[in-house]
């Protein structure tokens, strides 16, 4: 497994991977948020690869110097095989290179399943950012 920057040529799988993992009504908020982190700063958009294939993405963005991850999927195959901690990790690395002062996690609707995820990499009830504002309100 390969942890890297998003890249154009990764935009078509990415969002194949997205509409298949999300919901319908979370796919279209993140598509927007995707849409609007690229143009922002696309290097807090990582996608994981196996062997070439897309297994994971992890849309992040900054406010105010605070690091949020926004959003985490990984393709079905490749869950519960670390993908979606190492998406985690390595978007920590960027937040830390570029010195936030706090990281916080999303946790809207969509979210909440997957939040002891981040409390098994350290992440405490107090570093989860409760909002129904989309990204593009927060960060906007």
């Amino acid at each position: 497994m390969h942890v890297r920057s998003f890249q154009l040529s990764d935009y078509r799988p990415v969002t194949q991977l997205l509409e298949t993992v999300l919901s319908a009504e979370c796919y279209e908020e993140t598509m927007e948020a995707f849409a609007r982190q690229l143009s922002w700063d696309s290097e807090l958009v990582l996608v994981a690869s196996v062997e070439d294939e897309i297994a994971g993405i992890i849309i992040g963005t900054i406010d105010q110097n605070k690091g949020y991850y926004y959003r985490v999927a990984v393709r079905s195959g490749y869950q519960r095989q670390g993908i979606g901690k190492a998406l985690i990790r390595s978007l920590r690395q960027r937040f830390e290179q570029r010195n936030v002062t706090k990281i916080m996690i999303t946790a809207d609707e969509h979210n909440e399943p997957i939040l002891p995820l981040y409390e098994s990499l350290g992440f405490a009830a107090n570093d989860f950012f409760r909002s129904f504002q989309k990204l593009s309100i927060i960060a906007g």
